[in-house]
């Protein structure tokens, strides 16, 4: 699954460089708060293994609370925390899903990289 480049960003992370989207229509659940935000990643050069990962944010375009946007920063913390967990953007074969919801900030969970990879 390749991510659509229209809407997405770049960010460099550890000298490779990754694009990231936002899904920019929110589904009715992320409308309403019921399901977290979630964001894509992929290697930039090479499409292969897709990056999902749920954050603990709830989408922008929620109808009832005011949110914490993801910056690049939060996305690089997920990149270093997924291949710490076995991720491998450059192969073939189904999205890799990372679960960051459950952390009581986004950035807290995914420091975890440092720790996993030492």
């Amino acid at each position: 699954m390749a991510l659509v480049r229209k809407g997405s960003r770049r960010t460099v992370v550890d000298g490779v460089t990754y694009r990231w989207r936002i899904r920019h229509k929110p589904t009715h659940r992320q409308v309403n708060g019921w399901t977290p935000l979630t964001i894509a990643v992929e290697d930039a050069t090479v499409p292969g293994t897709t990056l999902v990962v749920r954050t603990d944010r709830i989408h922008p375009q929620n109808w009832f609370s005011p949110t914490k946007p993801i910056l690049p920063a939060d996305v690089a913390r997920a990149v270093r925390t997924a291949l710490a967990r076995g991720w491998t953007p450059l192969a073939d074969g189904s999205p890799f899903h990372l679960d960051l919801s459950g952390a009581s900030t986004f950035a807290e969970d995914a420091g975890l990289a440092g720790d996993l990879s030492e």
